[in-house]
């Protein structure tokens, strides 16, 4: 018994939908394009900002997550506690961790 391979002719073949030059796209536009679209809200006013301040752990912790995932490790969400415990550190720990964390590879 023998098994046919299926055809792959013209109508299969592969499409990349990365491979266009994005400056060959002709994007329609939209209806009410003669609106200014770069703004959907109206920008901050900073007389208008709160004057609330994050805790120094809380910016640690904060800081420890952008780390981490610009070093290409993002955090799971079971990884909060170890975070908890690492944002507790003293600044001078958390600053050689971001520093490992940056350093070239």
């Amino acid at each position: 018994m023998t098994t046919t391979a299926p055809e792959h002719g013209a109508a299969h073949a592969y499409v990349d939908p990365y491979a266009v030059d994005v400056a060959e796209v002709v994007w329609p536009k939209p209806a009410d394009s003669d609106r200014d679209m770069d703004y959907l809200l109206p920008p901050p006013n900073p007389a208008e900002r709160l004057g609330l301040t994050i805790s120094p752990r809380d910016q640690r912790r904060i800081d420890l997550h952008a780390a981490l995932t610009s070093a290409g490790i993002p955090p799971y969400p079971d990884d909060r506690d170890a975070i908890e415990q690492l944002s507790a550190l003293s600044d001078n720990v958390n600053a050689a961790l971001q520093r490992w964390l940056h350093h070239p590879r």
